[in-house]
């Protein structure tokens, strides 16, 4: 997520106010039968009670736009000829996969890197991937997919921004990264879904479990080309609406059995990834229960728990049916209720301690990254085919908003996952809101699988980097829980030695991280 993320839109996804006003322009006089058609659904096939609970936002949140667009415009770009490579596979006939080896002179890293694309030809769908091989034993090291989250963000934010190579500095430089992820494993960073980053295509996607088909696509034809990174540890890592995304594309690939990779276990950061659960939590966390003061009066407190028992209740209706109708209302009603208060102070979002910087996204520092990415030399070094970078696209966002994907029960994979014995852990730093660490620590200990009660009534220790303390962590077997003390909600750009301390860890097998 990020934009303005889960809230107003989602997790580091839109801006604050942008987005705000895009979910409430889903209620306007005529959004109904815009609805139907867009979601190509007779107006008179829909109940009573469904146009009831839109009509209830509409007199709820009255201070509508009436502009709304439920589709997105086609992504320009130059379609370049000169690559190094091409890979296709039989068993995935429409997807090609297409790279060069990007120069060092670049100044982002000294290791072997790579550049391109995965192309689905007709479907019109071009996917920018940037990997770069560990600094230590590339032979041996494992292998990691990160990704950002939105949706509709860039992952080369968590590139340039949190755990790659290099960030970018004022005079628009890079600047070497001692803490990268890639200190110790392989990195990959995928822009995704279409139309994110330098990713583009003619058409969109809306949901996350179409993107885990494209993402799995993206991995099958990697490992082909790259058959020296065969037979590593392989992970997904990724935070903010990666919640969603990794458990669906972990899934998805546990569903091939002859798949050319393996799949070591996945990580999410302060990810969104069962709202039922983790709504409860902003008003604890806004109003002085997470470990910081309170940012809210009381009044405001106050109102927030009043709305909750309606806000849970449409999204229940949305575990129940899955359905638009029932997701769309409860995302603008929850987001609206319990996250626009706190949006509507100023405040960052990804950190409770701050306000907003200049940017959209409440750091300069992002701003730097947009200048970086649009430069022309930088686009033909990467051979980024794009005619614009930007950081996160309002309008996958939106699109992800609109199919009802924000609210749905997409913990109900990570079960899958934790039965199928993969490793899962969840970590998350503790001064984030948008994803904040009581609401990820609340679902992690009611998930129902086979070690509910075990996991919940584990011991919580101390975990320390270099004799400090830097947070808990709770674990049980293939599942930990890690609350990072100081991070917000992309915690390796607040914390990058610790960040990088776990993630070393984690990748060694050492599961309960101390």
């Amino acid at each position: 997520m990020k934009v303005s993320p889960i809230a107003s839109f989602a997790l580091l996804g839109a801006s604050q106010v942008d987005a705000f006003s895009v979910q409430q322009a889903l209620f306007s006089e005529n959004l109904l039968q815009r609805a139907a058609n867009a979601l190509n659904t007779p107006l008179d096939s829909i109940s009573s009670e469904v146009k009831g609970i839109w009509g209830d936002m509409s007199l709820k949140f009255p201070n509508v736009l009436d502009s709304l667009q439920f589709y997105s415009s086609p992504k320009p770009h130059t379609r370049r000829a000169k690559w190094d490579f091409s890979t296709t596979s039989e068993s995935l006939p429409n997807y090609t996969l297409r790279g060069k080896h990007t120069p060092e002179s670049l100044g982002i890293d000294t290791v072997k890197q790579y550049s391109g694309y995965l192309d689905i030809e007709d479907e019109d769908k071009h996917f920018f991937y940037y990997f770069f091989e560990s600094r230590n034993d590339p032979k041996n090291d494992p292998v990691v997919l990160w990704l950002n989250g939105g949706p509709g963000c860039s992952s080369l934010t968590g590139l340039f921004f949190e755990l790659g190579p290099a960030s970018i500095d004022e005079d628009i430089k890079p600047v070497h990264n001692p803490y990268s992820w890639n200190s110790n494993a392989s990195v990959i960073f995928l822009d995704q879904p279409i139309n994110v980053g330098y990713s583009y295509s003619s058409s969109s996607v809306s949901n996350t479990i179409a993107a885990g088909k494209d993402v799995y696509a993206f991995l099958e034809l990697f490992f082909k080309k790259f058959t020296e990174y065969n037979g590593l540890d392989f992970h997904i890592a990724g935070e903010s609406y990666a919640g969603h995304y990794i458990p669906v594309f972990a899934s998805e690939i546990l569903s091939h059995k002859e798949r050319g990779f393996n799949l070591t276990s996945v990580l999410i950061g302060n990810g969104l990834t069962d709202p039922l659960t983790q709504y409860k939590y902003y008003e604890p966390m806004a109003c002085g229960e997470g470990g910081e003061p309170a940012v809210l009066p009381e009044e405001e407190c106050e109102a927030m728990e009043a709305n909750l028992d309606r806000c849970l209740s449409l999204i229940d209706s949305c575990y129940q049916s899955e359905s638009a109708w029932s997701c769309v209302p409860a995302t603008v009603y929850c987001n609206n209720g319990q996250i626009g208060p706190y949006q509507k102070t100023g405040r960052n979002v990804y950190d409770i301690r701050k306000n907003c910087e200049g940017s959209s996204l409440c750091y300069e520092g992002l701003e730097y990254i947009d200048k970086y990415l649009n430069k022309e030399e930088v686009k033909e070094a990467l051979g980024a085919e794009t005619d614009n970078y930007e950081s996160c696209n309002f309008d996958v966002n939106r699109n992800f908003v609109f199919a009802g994907d924000w609210m749905k029960p997409y913990h109900k994979d990570v079960i899958d996952l934790l039965e199928a014995d993969l490793p899962v852990l969840i970590y998350a730093g503790d001064k984030d809101f948008i994803c904040n660490w009581l609401g990820n620590q609340g679902w992690t200990d009611v998930l129902p699988w086979s070690g509910t009660q075990q996991f919940s009534n584990a011991e919580t220790k101390s975990w320390t980097v270099d004799g400090q303390k830097a947070g808990t962590v709770k674990n049980y077997k293939n599942f930990t829980f890690l609350r990072i003390f100081g991070g917000g909600h992309m915690v390796p750009y607040d914390q990058p030695e610790n960040s990088l301390d776990f993630f070393n860890a984690w990748l060694a097998g050492r599961h309960t991280i101390v």
